[in-house]
């Protein structure tokens, strides 16, 4: 992926990591397009930041996807990039139905499906354009679980198999396929995770994440250092050492 010159569109990016990300990729001269579903977060974004587009988008409605798809490529139909950022994390105790089920559907929904329906309604415009990106959104926790996270953990493995198994159908076309894998980072995903020690400053991950997109642009999964731990356990063979370890900290997993 070229770090400039693209128009990207981020569903999900009102906050935390993608709206960070959705600033730094304007500064580098690409047009970017803003999703997400609070109108009122939409307007404060569009005047805070003259330049930036935004559309109102609910990545678990399918109709509000195609409704959005259609608005993006009409005002846009450049547009090359799509991140799939939307994304929900919930602490659940699987021992009790009651408690689990209702958010499990809600992450699944948001983190598995959001993801499936918004590359279906872009892919066939994509492959249109001499240089495309689709970029999902996995986490280290789709390579170690968090015990207090599990619909979370398994939503991220399968954006994670996802990815690997597109990437081959896309082989000979013209869309790249790119995985970001964040580690633990401060943003609102969970509460208190925006003032948690153990979790990597935001500015410092999207440097980070930026530097590697602009240095690696033909990388497949975009991973900063401190994911590393996580993402390859075990490939060093301490993955039991390193599930131990995630899992005591504090609730939050960092």
């Amino acid at each position: 992926m070229n770090i400039s010159g693209n128009s990207i569109f981020i569903p999900g990016s009102t906050s935390g990591i993608g709206l960070a990300l959705a600033l730094e990729l304007r500064a580098r001269g690409n047009t970017v397009i803003v999703g997400g579903r609070r109108a009122e977060l939409l307007e404060r974004i569009a005047a805070e930041h003259p330049g930036i587009d935004t559309v109102q988008i609910d990545t678990t409605d399918p109709q509000s996807i195609a409704s959005a798809a259609k608005q993006v490529l009409a005002g846009h139909p450049d547009l090359n990039v799509l991140i799939t950022m939307a994304g929900v994390m919930h602490v659940e105790d699987w021992r009790d139905p009651a408690s689990f089920l209702a958010s499990a559907e809600s992450t699944v929904a948001t983190n598995v499906l959001g993801p499936i329906r918004l590359i279906a309604a872009f892919v066939e415009h994509l492959q249109t354009r001499p240089d495309a990106t689709i970029m999902t959104v996995s986490s280290g926790l789709a390579f170690t679980p968090l015990k207090v996270t599990p619909s979370y953990n398994a939503s991220k493995a399968a954006i994670h198999m996802l990815s690997e198994s597109i990437r081959l159908q896309f082989a000979d076309t013209s869309v790249k396929i790119i995985e970001l894998e964040p580690p633990s980072v401060r943003t609102a995903l969970l509460p208190g995770q925006e003032d948690s020690e153990s979790a990597m400053p935001l500015d410092a991950f999207i440097a980070e994440t930026v530097e590697l997109l602009d240095t690696r642009p033909d990388a497949r999964e975009i991973q900063v250092e401190r994911v590393k731990y996580l993402r390859f356990g075990e490939a060093r063979g301490d993955y039991d050492q390193v599930v131990e370890t995630l899992n005591a900290f504090d609730p939050h997993g960092k």
